[in-house]
């Protein structure tokens, strides 16, 4: 099973979303940590290969957890977020930033790290 690297305050993030939101995301983690890939996760387009999103929805509110699975041997979550877009479907730009940012960060986190070998 792949460790989680929780990137930010992803983490923290996360543990504010309603309890059911948050099982639903877990098993979707888990099956990633495992190789697989949930049916509510897709790749999150614009970042890097190897990037998905894993979307829920509650109560007429969006979830988002995004996270990178081709960095060697660990499996780094980039963001998660409740998802209040002004602009139809697409994900929030400051929202896209930061993921970007963090992917950078995960790269050279993943490149230095002795214990992150495939």
């Amino acid at each position: 099973m792949r460790e989680v690297v929780w990137m930010g305050d992803s983490k923290k993030r996360l543990k504010e979303f309603p309890s059911e939101t948050q099982r639903a995301m877990g098993g979707a983690l888990m099956l990633a940590q495992l190789g697989g890939l949930a049916d509510h996760a897709k790749p999150f387009h614009g970042v890097g290969s190897g990037v998905f999103e894993i979307a829920e929805r509650q109560d007429k509110n969006a979830y988002r957890l995004v996270y990178a699975v081709q960095l060697g041997a660990k499996l780094y979550v980039l963001h998660a977020f409740q998802k209040k877009s002004k602009t139809g479907i697409s994900t929030p730009q400051p929202d896209v930033d930061l993921i970007k940012q963090r992917y950078q960060a995960a790269q050279e986190l993943a490149q230095h790290d002795p214990g992150n070998r495939i």
